[in-house]
């Protein structure tokens, strides 16, 4: 262990105050292990990372990667992971129940005039007449678990078509995409990165946008410990900056363009180290050009559409009636939305 005097100490917190770092988180050399999605749409923090912005900040990051939205929630309740981007899901609300999690900001966005997510029908489905959502009535339709937010965006679009679709759990999105393409299952709604190579290759057909049914969905959130949310500001605060400075990259330069070709083809190598890393990059790169859609400018979130998820998971049975808002949202972070 390091020890300072308190001479040492001040001129410490007077250098990262001059750099405009948070001093507390600095002074802590914490490692701070985030979860994350092997996904184009969490592109914000890999920048953020690779280009230095968490550092900055203070923080020595650590990635740990999963599978589903629920495995990462369970981590930040048990401590093995710090902060999680996500989407919100019903065992996410339900550890909020327990005080063990709070949201703190959001990630990616639909958003009017920007690519999203697609709702895809199998070969076989499509062929039998699934070409359109009204069509998704009975229909067996993908999701990880209950109260997933797949589980969330095809009840949505069903009950606008006056439809049920038939929900069928498969724990991990590779699952889903192996059942999707053999037809064991009749749709699904997933990322552009990842709805269009599968529209692609001729096993899955895009028979909808999700943005038609939820203009403005808040599809990911940052999230992290109670503790951390109430106790430790100035290493939250410290983490939102840092991921704020990824996402602002990223959405000039993958999504408005602003950047140029060059700038594009940099972002599309470094976001290569985490998302199709099992292929070559020039496989790789159109994947990821497709993903591009919106992330919050400075993590803000839409609180109408997190209250929208809400209720909905309590019109299901899925967490209790008697959460609110303030149960799982802290606001104090971010700027809000309310569209």
């Amino acid at each position: 262990m390091i020890n300072l005097n308190r001479r040492k100490a001040l001129a410490l917190i007077g250098a990262a105050a001059a750099s405009g770092l948070a001093a507390p988180a600095i002074a802590q050399n914490r490692k701070i292990v985030v979860g994350a999605l092997p996904f184009t749409s969490h592109s914000g923090s890999f920048i953020a990372y690779e280009r230095g912005y968490f550092a900055d900040a203070g923080l020595d990051i650590e990635f740990k990667f999963f599978q589903a939205a629920q495995p990462m929630a369970v981590a930040i309740a048990s401590g093995d992971v710090d902060f999680g981007i996500t989407a919100i899901s019903g065992g996410l609300i339900s550890l909020a129940d327990k005080g063990a999690i709070k949201v703190i900001g959001g990630a990616l966005s639909e958003k009017p005039g920007v690519d999203g997510q697609k709702i895809l029908a199998s070969d076989a489905a499509f062929k039998a007449g699934l070409t359109a959502p009204p069509g998704l009535g009975d229909k067996r339709f993908g999701m990880t678990t209950a109260g997933s937010s797949f589980h969330y965006m095809g009840s949505k679009i069903g009950q606008a078509e006056g439809v049920t679709p038939q929900f069928v759990p498969l724990q991990k999105v590779g699952a889903i995409i192996g059942a999707l393409k053999s037809g064991q299952i009749d749709a699904w709604s997933i990322v552009p990165h990842i709805a269009k190579p599968l529209a692609g290759s001729g096993a899955v057909h895009i028979i909808g946008d999700v943005s038609t049914f939820l203009p403005h969905y808040q599809v990911t959130v940052l999230f992290t410990s109670t503790k951390n949310a109430d106790e430790d500001r100035p290493l939250t605060e410290s983490f939102i900056k840092g991921f704020s400075k990824g996402v602002a990259d990223y959405d000039a330069t993958m999504v408005d363009k602003a950047n140029g070709q060059d700038a594009i083809d940099e972002l599309v190598k470094l976001i290569h180290k985490y998302v199709y890393t099992d292929r070559p990059h020039e496989k790789a790169a159109p994947s990821i050009l497709n993903g591009s859609m919106w992330l919050n400018e400075g993590a803000a979130i839409n609180v109408a559409s997190v209250k929208d998820q809400l209720e909905w998971f309590q019109s299901e049975g899925l967490v209790d009636k008697a959460i609110t808002l303030d149960t799982f949202l802290d606001t104090s972070y971010v700027k809000t939305i309310d569209a």
